[in-house]
């Protein structure tokens, strides 16, 4: 039986690829936001400047732009002042208030589809705190 002897080096890098392994399988095994969704649906998402998640998702409904903007704060009672824009040019300013049970809030609205490229800018801020979300995705058809 030969029983092998690892410097201290050798098990450090071993036990670096097992954790980048175990890391890389678990991304794998996660399911993404867009799963769900439509062929040719633009999806995008990220963090806030604290802690809330945002999405925009730009699908394709009877040839005009169906958009769908979520904040989502995790807390219930939460008034936002949320603007849409399109290429530069707001179509959609108002309040949003975080709704149970997720402490989410979604705005959706459906616009004209533009020749060319439309691109989306969905804004969030909360007064209270000054948090601020922001999210862009182009749509092309």
């Amino acid at each position: 039986m030969e029983v092998q002897t690892l410097m201290k080096g050798e098990r450090a890098s071993r036990a670096a690829i097992l954790v980048a392994g175990v890391l890389a399988a678990g991304m794998l095994t996660l399911t993404p936001l867009g799963v769900a969704a439509k062929d040719g649906d633009i999806i995008a998402n990220g963090s806030c400047t604290a802690s809330t998640d945002w999405k925009l998702k730009l699908s394709e409904e009877d040839g005009r732009i169906e958009v769908e903007f979520e904040v989502d704060q995790n807390r219930n009672g939460k008034a936002w002042t949320v603007k849409l824009k399109r290429n530069g040019y707001a179509f959609w300013t108002g309040q949003q208030t975080t709704q149970p049970p997720s402490g989410s809030f979604e705005v959706r609205r459906v616009i004209s589809n533009n020749a060319g490229l439309d691109q989306i800018v969905a804004r969030a801020e909360h007064p209270g705190s000054g948090e601020v979300c922001r999210g862009t995705a182009t749509f092309n058809a």
